[in-house]
């Protein structure tokens, strides 16, 4: 891609757009705050599908099981913000990692990824933001190269650049997929998680008040969050981060709701550091979150 192309699609955008989401649904509580804010934001978002992403921790027994529990919250998730419709439009994802950085793993969520981005183009692209191992959007890169220049990847994951390790739960997921989008050539924008996104915290109260008993969603989230956060609390005062919020608000208003600059893009490399080089191509980095501002944006979507 032109520089002056790929520098003018690393601006947030001020006109509605059309978007796919990748998620890790059932990893955490946060994704469905983001997947809730996507729906209720249709005066920026038209929301074309959703991709079920795999992942593997202690709530999944690997990535098969994570991606197809994840693809179960999205439905469960479709159904409590009354969007139904979607569920026509809700792919399965990857069902394993990147085996390297050549092999592409292949699914119904690639297969729509590639379909579908191929009907952009540079001067209209199609916004993929992922809020988890960003295994299905490596993949349709490297079965279908061409789309690279009909995309915009917003993507939350890796650590803070001045953080030692680059290590954070996404990308060490799949480092091979993190090299692969770091080093397509589209236009990407990162969201780092810890040491940046991890200022959008909300707290206890703040969910009760605010969503609790306020509609089913907003009930669910703030019922979720809390039994969460309870759990591993042991009585002791929290907070939780909803860091993939932040990656919706990037699409949403990213000029008002964050701060970022225009970077080389880093090569995160498998010994879980960042290597630097100035002839990399240009990407974007957020580097502060107005938790304040979106937090409000987001309450008052998720209540009206």
């Amino acid at each position: 891609m032109e520089a002056s192309k790929l520098l003018k699609n690393l601006e947030a955008p001020k006109n509605k757009i059309d978007m796919v989401l990748d998620t890790d649904a059932y990893n955490e509580i946060d994704d469905q705050f983001a997947i809730s804010y996507a729906l209720l934001s249709p005066e920026k978002i038209n929301l074309k599908a959703i991709y079920a992403a795999p992942f593997y921790n202690d709530r999944s027994n690997g990535p098969a099981d994570g991606m197809e529990r994840s693809y179960n919250e999205i439905l469960k998730l479709l159904e409590l913000a009354n969007r139904e419709d979607m569920k026509a439009v809700t792919y399965r994802g990857s069902t394993e990692y990147l085996p390297n950085e050549e092999t592409p793993v292949m699914s119904d969520a690639v297969l729509d990824l590639i379909d579908r981005a191929r009907t952009y183009s540079a001067e209209n692209p199609l916004y993929v933001v992922a809020i988890g191992a960003i295994t299905n959007v490596a993949s349709a890169l490297i079965a279908a190269p061409d789309i690279c220049d009909k995309i915009v990847i917003v993507w939350l994951g890796g650590a803070a650049w001045h953080l030692e390790k680059a290590r954070e739960f996404n990308m060490m997921q799949d480092y091979a997929a993190a090299r692969v989008v770091f080093g397509c050539g589209a236009p990407v924008v990162q969201l780092p998680c810890d040491g940046v996104v991890s200022e959008f915290r909300i707290s206890k109260p703040e969910l009760e008040y605010w969503l609790m008993d306020k509609n089913p969603l907003a009930d669910y989230l703030a019922r979720n969050t809390i039994k969460c956060a309870d759990s591993y609390a042991g009585g002791k005062p929290w907070t939780r981060v909803i860091w993939d919020v932040t990656a919706i608000a990037w699409v949403v208003d990213g000029n008002r709701f964050m701060k970022s600059t225009i970077e080389h893009s880093p090569i995160p490399e498998y010994d879980e550091y960042y290597s630097h080089q100035s002839r990399r191509h240009f990407m974007r980095y957020v580097n502060k979150i107005n938790r304040d501002a979106l937090m409000e944006d987001m309450i008052k979507k998720l209540t009206k």
